[in-house]
């Protein structure tokens, strides 16, 4: 059975850092993050594939950066230079069997809230 469950986010001032971590039992491949923003659609954020290959929303990208360790089938997100429009809910989340994008997800974390305040 696969769980994802991640811990970290919190609230920060703009500016400010924080960084996430999803612990992943019973899988081994690609992992991403997303997140949810009140009144909005889920968006993809960033993932790793199993190669290794990173790919980050343009929306995000030189602000967060996502790395994983396999040994410990953990995957991060470290997030610099928060804006206010980054608060969300953020969901670890992985395929079952192929893909690397938000549609194909089917494995999802609790989510962990991210408040950034100006």
């Amino acid at each position: 059975q696969v769980q994802l469950r991640e811990t970290g986010g919190g609230s920060v001032q703009t500016g400010g850092s924080l960084g996430l971590t999803c612990v992943a039992s019973g899988y081994a491949g690609c992992m991403g993050w997303t997140r949810q923003a009140p009144g909005k659609e889920r968006e993809w954020v960033a993932h790793v594939a199993t190669d290794g290959n990173i790919q980050i929303a343009d929306s995000v990208k030189g602000r967060f950066t996502i790395s994983r360790d396999n040994a410990k089938n953990t995957l991060y997100l470290q997030m610099n230079s928060l804006k206010t429009e980054d608060t969300a809910v953020y969901y670890c989340a992985a395929p079952a069997t192929s893909g690397l994008f938000l549609p194909d997800y089917n494995y999802w974390g609790q989510g962990t809230q991210v408040t950034v305040s100006s």
